[in-house]
Parts: structure tokens; sequence; C-alpha cells
């Protein structure tokens, strides 16, 4: 992996890390049903209206079932287990949680798409996993699993995130990145129209100007951008190594709930994070290239529309 692909993943994931605080923000006011619907729907229509712009190939044959069904997985399904969880536990709770979604994907990268997680990696998992424990500060005598239903929820959409990068990584080899994305997002709303349109379309009559600006962020950045730049990462990186950085969002998302909702950090949270921090910096240790960033990332734009293979690094 680059300097400038490191850079671009941790930035994404400062922004990826506030949406568990924008999930249960907009929990007055949308169900999980119409928030899905409306983030990705105004996902997909920036994109589609674009598409003429869009670089790279278009895909052939049976690439456009792949990304429908990829699609369905990853813009439907597996967000509507992710918004529920949080709307029914805590936001510092998902942010905590989200630090096993790495090694969720990780393992179904090295299944499916035979790469090999080195003992660096797998330290830097298992520290990983060690700061999620010392966040929950499982030691304490009255520790019990509060909201399980909604952690199972949130841990279930996980197997739904990895499609993404398990079913999406090969097709960048054929079709546009931005082609891909774009595709997956028409197919997935269009299954969320189907699951509830109605009673999104009704929900977003009552959304205030607040609540489309939160709506917004989620559709422009964390989703347009942020799946984009996933891609461009993973097309020339392993998959175990760009998931590395998801470790990031717990440590973010706890400052961001702290900041936004009023959730207090705990001490667990504090020494938590600096261990995930330290697996982090283990894990990726020998896996980024040296180079200037601005090289790396200029053009990228470009770079991401290409389906020609890159070299793994």
């Amino acid at each position: 992996m680059c300097a400038g692909h490191l850079l671009l993943l941790i930035v994404m994931n400062a922004l990826w890390a506030g949406t568990y605080s924008a999930f249960k923000g907009l929990a007055p006011h949308l169900d999980p049903g119409a928030l899905v619907t409306l983030r990705y729907s105004v996902a997909a229509v920036l994109l589609a209206v674009s598409w003429p712009w869009l670089p790279g190939p278009a895909p052939q044959g049976r690439d456009w079932v792949w990304i429908a069904v990829m699609g369905v997985i990853v813009f439907c399904l597996g967000p509507r287990l992710q918004v529920a969880g949080v709307q029914l536990g805590e936001a510092t709770d998902a942010a905590v949680l989200m630090a096993l979604e790495p090694l969720v994907t990780s393992i179904a990268a090295a299944i499916f798409l035979r790469e090999r997680i080195g003992p660096r990696r797998w330290t830097g998992f298992s520290l990983g996993v060690a700061g999620v424990l010392l966040m929950a500060e499982v030691w304490r005598p009255g520790f019990c699993l509060p909201g399980l239903w909604a952690h199972v929820l949130f841990l279930s959409s996980f197997v739904c995130e990895a499609a993404y990068s398990v079913m999406g990584k090969p097709l960048l080899h054929r079709v546009g990145t931005v082609r891909v994305v774009a595709l997956a997002l028409v197919a997935g709303s269009l299954a969320n129209w189907v699951w509830d349109g109605t009673s999104a379309w009704v929900a977003a009559q009552g959304l205030p100007p607040k609540g489309w600006s939160v709506v917004l962020y989620l559709s422009v950045l964390c989703t347009v951008v942020g799946y984009v730049a996933w891609f461009v990462v993973i097309r020339d990186a392993p998959v175990n190594v760009a998931a590395m950085t998801v470790f990031l969002q717990p440590v973010l998302g706890v400052l961001i709930a702290a900041a936004t909702l009023g959730e207090r950090p705990r001490w667990g949270h504090l020494w938590g994070g600096l261990v995930i921090l330290t697996g982090v910096g283990i894990g990726l240790s020998r896996q980024i290239q040296r180079g200037r960033i601005r090289s790396a990332l200029k053009g990228w734009w470009v770079r991401a529309g290409s389906g020609v293979q890159a070299r793994d690094s």
C-alpha cells in the first residue's frame, strides 16, 4: 500500500466513524429502512446522472448480475442490519464493535481471494480485539452484554460488508471502479424502494433541513466518495492490509459520539484506543511503500476508472 492510499483511508475512516452518531441522531425522524433507502438513493441518483462521464469500461455479460447481487447485499441488507443495531443500542457500543469488522473482512478475503495474512497483521488483529475488550471494560464486576440483540444485528452486517470487498475486487480488473459502485448503488436502491419505498417517501417529507444535511453527509462523503476510495485502494493492495485501517473507527467513533451525542467516554475507551492504535501500527508496518503522497494521489479519479489489473503491493 502506498502512503497516499493510507492517508486516503485514514480520512475516510474518520468520516465513516461519524456514521454511527449520525444514525443515532436521525433515529427520531427515520426508521432504519427509511434511512437506508434515502441515503443510498441520493448516492445512486448522483452517480446515475453522471454515468456518461464516469471513467472506465462498462460491465459485460455476467458482471452485470454480480454487481446487482453485490449491490443488494451491501446497500440494502447490510445497512439495515447496521442501522437497526445502532438505533437499538448506543453509538459508542457500535463504534467499539466496529473493531471486529476488519477480522471478518480479512478472513473472507483469505478464504475467497486466497490472500495470505502475515504474522504482523495477525498481531495487529489480536491487539485490535484486545483493545475492544478494554474499551468494553469486561473486568468490571457488573459487566454484562447490554442490548444483545442490537449487537447481534450490528455484527451480522459485517458479513454483508465483507461481500463488497470479496465480490468487488475481481470486478475491478474488468470494469471501471466508479461504474461498479454506481451500478451496485442503483441495484441496492431499487431493492430498498421495493422493500419500503412508501414509508421512506413519507418520512422524507417530514425530515427537517438539519436531517437532510446529515443524509447528504452520509450519501455524498460516506457513500459516493468512501466506497469509490475503498475500491481504489483494494484494487492495488490486499484487502487484509486495507482492513487494518478500520480499527481506527472505534477510537474516532467514541470521540465523535462524545462530542455530538454527549455519550461519556470511559477510561477503558482510552486504554483500549491506545492498544488498538498500537495494533494498527504493527499490522501496517512494512506494508507502506515509500513515496510522495502527492504523487500517489495525483490523478486518482483517472485510476478509479481503469479496468486494467494492477499489481498487488
